[in-house]
């Protein structure tokens, strides 16, 4: 998938009826990111994007980042949950994330204790994501925004995901949460999350 634009991501979300933060005081973080048609599990083929009033200018900044929205390989293929893998469902989750540690480890933008997100569960161990059957869970725990490798890009998903929404470039993340940190100054430690698939574009 071609990295987004901002006005398609944002005519996407007018479309979908999702809100668009756009406080004239700055970095209102619209958190959003975009799911690849592509169902073969493992690659950073999927994009987060962030936008906001610059109050500086009064005109929009965009940033996009590569990163995976989708479990990776070895937890598609090896299940810790007996319904199966985590897959996020598409939408958009209000006030569903903070910043606090990830995996009790390095800040990252993680979902509240307490909030319930959407899922999809993954049995076929096949390699691929499954969305085929239409079964809807609300018992996911830990879906969160962090980083892969701490120190360079990272090519393949693997590990890093059970999930999550996983950057493959730390480079980026660390982008992603200056802005984070900068927004929870202004708004407090409350963001929402929203997740639309590519043919939504």
């Amino acid at each position: 998938m071609q990295r987004p634009d901002r006005q398609t991501i944002h005519a996407a979300m007018t479309a979908k009826g999702h809100v668009i933060f756009d406080n004239a005081k700055g970095f209102d973080l619209n958190i959003i990111a975009v799911r690849s048609a592509e169902t073969r599990a493992n690659s950073f083929d999927d994009w987060l994007t962030v936008s906001y009033i610059d109050a500086a200018h009064g005109d929009w900044a965009f940033y996009a980042f590569a990163c995976t929205t989708d479990p990776g390989l070895s937890h598609l293929q090896n299940l810790s949950h007996p319904d199966g893998t985590a897959v996020l469902r598409e939408g958009q989750y209000r006030s569903s994330h903070m910043i606090r540690k990830h995996q009790g480890k390095y800040d990252a933008i993680c979902q509240k204790p307490g909030y319930q997100l959407e899922v999809y569960r993954d049995r076929n161990q096949d390699g691929t994501i499954d969305r085929s059957d239409g079964r809807i869970f609300t018992n996911a725990t830990g879906i969160n925004i962090h980083r892969a490798n701490r120190t360079r890009r990272s090519t393949q998903v693997d590990r890093w995901s059970a999930g999550c929404t996983v950057l493959a470039d730390p480079t980026d993340f660390d982008v992603l949460m200056t802005l984070a940190r900068r927004a929870k100054e202004i708004y407090g430690n409350s963001f929402t999350y929203t997740l639309l698939h590519e043919s939504g574009l």
